[in-house]
């Protein structure tokens, strides 16, 4: 998200752009800068903040977000009107950082995990069809999400064999405590 924006605002090809990324950008690391004081990074002169403060102190921002979005939606500025169809889009989405234990606002996570997917990719020389790659895909997402969890990924997918096989939903990938949390 950031480096998208920093993007935009580096090659800024119209006012719109311009201010969308300034703006945005703005919010964005002011949100970061609670989650920081959340998790005790921000620097050993603020307090920790606890999960209740940094709903309440995150919703000014939120609200910002999702009206900058919105303000952008039209704007004649390709690359600005899809992000800001983006962040408006899934605008619920983008904080559940914020509500949930466990969720990282980064995808820092995410892009490691990847790296067992473009090794394999330059190793193979890709794949030999469309559904071949989301094949490979989809078990290498289920295999990095179950090694975070520390869940058995034989167990897993031998669940979500027998649930296609019924026509039923494979099961969440959703961490166990979260899910619990949720009431799922």
């Amino acid at each position: 998200m950031q480096r998208t924006l920093k993007g935009i605002a580096e090659f800024a090809s119209s006012a719109d752009a311009a201010h969308f990324a300034r703006d945005m950008l703005s919010a964005v690391e002011r949100m970061l800068g609670l989650w920081y004081q959340f998790r005790g990074e921000a620097g050993s002169d603020k307090r920790l903040l606890t999960r209740t403060e940094l709903l309440q102190q995150s919703v000014p921002i939120q609200k910002k977000i999702c009206l900058l979005a919105k303000k952008y939606l039209d704007s004649e500025d390709r690359d600005v009107r899809n992000l800001a169809r983006a962040f408006y889009v899934h605008w619920e989405k983008l904080f559940t950082f914020i509500e949930y234990e466990g969720v990282e606002p980064t995808n820092n996570v995410s892009e490691r995990a990847m790296r067992l997917f473009v090794l394999i990719r330059k190793i193979t020389y890709g794949n030999r069809s469309a559904k071949g790659e989301i094949a490979l895909a989809r078990l290498i997402t289920v295999t990095q999400t179950c090694k975070l969890q520390q869940r058995p990924i034989l167990s897993y997918l031998l669940t979500a064999v027998h649930c296609h096989r019924r026509r039923q939903p494979a099961p969440s990938l959703r961490p166990l405590q979260s899910q619990q949390t949720i009431g799922i």
